[in-house]
């Protein structure tokens, strides 16, 4: 390669780089200030009906919501799979920050989050809206609490969602799925399915968007908005009985499960 042309390639991703984080961030911050309120009202206002239109228009309002959040990362995304559309504790891989808004732009469905986010400006009015149950992490009383929220939000007909790696962490590989966090599937005797998400770009996996060594919540978002577009992957898992089945059994199925949907070929359309 002409070594003149070998130097500018580098400046022009850069300069790309620059450019993308600059366009889309100002975009995100109108978005947040002129409709992301407002939309969120509207999706609680439509849940206070408490009617299973009402519910049903608030899911769609939030799936819509979570969509359009995606499009300033560049972000499309493909579903896979049968979700279940009966009660179901939904267990998936965790690699990047933006995953939460990626599943549920695919079925709407409650997340366990941790307890600091519950103090964040704005990020905790998403999350509540979102129907979020928060956990303090290493506490033994919020884990039971944590654990029988999920039950009876199960029992009542919802579905939840877990990380069972407990939390995000640099690169990418699946680690063990923690076998407490399947407590409520068996207390509930609610089925477990497993969830696989992945990044790709030009049909492979986009190591960029996973998180990186020294990133928090912040800086990972800031990461991204200046990486070129993805495609998530999300692929919904065959659902796996908790019928007399124990947490370890059920956590062990549903890791072996997304490892391999994470590591298979990705499907053409």
């Amino acid at each position: 390669m002409n070594q003149g042309l070998g130097v500018r390639l580098p400046m022009i991703s850069a300069l790309a780089c620059v450019l993308r984080f600059a366009f889309r961030s100002v975009f995100l911050f109108l978005f947040i200030v002129l409709l992301l309120v407002p939309v969120l009202m509207l999706a609680n206002h439509y849940q206070g009906v408490n009617t299973a239109r009402g519910r049903q228009r608030a899911d769609k309002t939030r799936m819509r919501l979570a969509r359009w959040l995606l499009l300033f990362f560049g972000i499309g995304v493909k579903s896979r799979g049968s979700p279940s559309q009966t009660p179901v504790l939904f267990a998936a891989n965790h690699i990047s920050t933006l995953d939460v808004l990626v599943l549920f732009s695919a079925r709407p469905m409650g997340f366990v989050a941790k307890a600091e986010i519950e103090h964040w400006p704005l990020f905790s009015f998403m999350a509540r809206t979102g129907g979020s149950i928060f956990h303090h992490r290493g506490s033994h009383d919020s884990a039971a609490s944590v654990t029988a929220t999920m039950a009876e939000r199960l029992q009542q007909g919802h579905c939840v969602a877990i990380f069972p790696e407990g939390g995000i962490l640099p690169g990418n590989s699946i680690r063990v799925f923690h076998a407490r966090m399947f407590r409520a599937a068996v207390d509930s005797t609610c089925p477990v399915q497993p969830l696989m998400v992945r990044y790709m770009r030009n049909g492979v996996i986009d190591e960029g968007f996973l998180f990186r060594e020294g990133e928090n919540m912040m800086t990972n978002i800031v990461r991204l908005l200046a990486r070129p577009g993805v495609e998530a992957d999300v692929h919904f898992l065959p659902v796996i009985d908790s019928k007399d089945k124990p947490r370890r059994a059920l956590a062990d199925a549903a890791r072996a499960a997304v490892i391999a949907s994470y590591n298979d070929k990705p499907v053409d359309d």
